[in-house]
């Protein structure tokens, strides 16, 4: 089960649950698989809609990973993401903006 106070989101990969979440080792690993200045660039992609698939993979593997996950982005290559390609965009965006959320 995930808590979305930590962060948290399900994704669901060849018919098995998995917890994802955006750590800050995650995070960092983020930045360098994107090659990106910031933080704050990755999140602006997806809040303009300017992401691409593999902003969407390097996502989801950070998350996947921050949850515990062992695999890597060669994994999910030919793994099937529930919801297919729409789904993972929005779980990655989901991810991204829980893990910028301020606590209440």
């Amino acid at each position: 089960m995930v808590n979305p106070m930590r962060g948290e989101v399900e994704v669901v990969i060849d018919g098995q649950s998995h917890v994802a979440r955006l750590t800050l080792g995650a995070l960092a690993e983020l930045e360098g698989w994107l090659g990106a200045s910031s933080l704050m660039q990755i999140a602006a992609r997806f809040e303009a809609g300017e992401f691409s698939s593999r902003d969407v993979l390097a996502v989801l593997v950070a998350g996947l990973r921050g949850g515990g996950w062992r695999g890597d982005a060669d994994d999910l290559l030919t793994a099937d993401i529930a919801g297919g390609p729409v789904v993972a965009g929005r779980l990655a965006a989901e991810l991204l903006a829980r893990a910028f959320r301020m606590p209440s």
